[in-house]
């Protein structure tokens, strides 16, 4: 087996001696860093302890057996992001089945074969790997991204912005994600696969605005969700001062300028269409203007004059 490109950490949970020794010694050799539980509430606690990369967990084991194990670890924000190999002698249709709704990513059948375990290890260590680099890279880049596990709702993972927003708009706990939000993503995704707009989720917090826009689904059964916050109340005001504009012309101005529509605009301030509509007959006349492209370039080029009417 060629040794991994790093040295992974793998967790070895089983109640049997003998299971421990050959997988201990397989990877072992082949450069894993490997820890041991012999129980579920020992690989609870050695699991939030030491972050591995991957745990083999045995199904069937007594007091916490496996499939509980496996839960209370996707249940800890901790832990529930490392992927889990079931070990069981169980090939019945409903113990896999069982494995995969506890949160395993794979399972292997006893009597243990070392190789296979070292293959099904590699290639979700290669995995999991790939996604904490990515995530990683949003944290550098202080990006606001959060991930909702499709099949229960909770959220698998953020970076420190989207907590900070989450908890600023939506009061969450660490770990929670906000019902509002959570609804809004099962409408986008119903959105997107029945081919139509994804619906932009706007949450107002004085002049500040949370905008969460629905990104993808991963192959991890997971929503991935951008938000951004915008702060528009100091560049409504500065359309307000440099073309001598009513507060709500210069929301509507304002929003033209991020590439809305009639109906989008007014959806955004509880206005209809046609009355969106009216308030840009009003602006094109005190700008001199004709379009809506002529007007968003002008109000553009003021609010790039003015950095600090830039969004936050």
């Amino acid at each position: 087996m060629p040794m991994p490109e790093r040295a992974g950490v793998v967790l070895i949970v089983d109640d049997i001696p003998e299971n421990l020794s050959l997988l201990h010694d397989a990877l072992d050799e082949s450069g894993y860093t490997v820890l041991v539980a012999t129980n579920g509430q020992d690989a609870l606690l050695r699991a939030r302890q030491s972050a591995p990369d991957v745990i083999l967990l045995d199904a069937m084991m007594p007091g916490i057996d496996g499939f509980e194990t496996a839960r209370r670890l996707k249940a800890d924000f901790a832990t529930q992001a490392i992927p889990i190999v079931f070990m069981t002698g169980l090939t019945e249709t409903e113990h896999v089945v069982a494995a995969f709704a506890a949160g395993g990513a794979d399972y292997v059948t006893k009597p243990i074969r070392p190789q296979e375990v070292l293959a099904r290890i590699a290639a979700h260590l290669q995995n999991a790997r790939q996604m904490r680099q990515a995530r990683s890279a949003l944290d550098a880049f202080g990006q606001a991204t959060v991930a909702v596990r499709a099949s229960d709702g909770k959220l698998v993972w953020q970076t420190p912005l989207a907590r900070q927003l989450l908890n600023a708009y939506f009061g969450t706990e660490r770990d929670a994600t906000p019902p509002r939000l959570l609804e809004w993503i099962a409408a986008a995704d119903a959105a997107r696969r029945e081919g139509r707009e994804h619906p932009t989720l706007l949450v107002a917090q004085g002049s500040r605005r949370l905008m969460s826009t629905f990104h993808d689904q991963t192959g991890d059964d997971e929503w991935l969700v951008v938000l951004r916050e915008e702060n528009d109340g100091s560049a409504i005001e500065s359309l307000m001062a440099a073309f001598r504009l009513t507060t709500r012309e210069a929301e509507v101005l304002y929003w033209v300028t991020q590439g809305k529509t009639s109906p989008d605009i007014g959806t955004i301030l509880g206005s209809s269409p046609r009355t969106v509509n009216k308030h840009l007959e009003h602006i094109f006349e005190k700008l001199g203007v004709e379009t809506r492209t002529a007007a968003a370039n002008m109000a553009m080029g003021r609010m790039r004059a003015r950095p600090d009417t830039a969004g936050a």
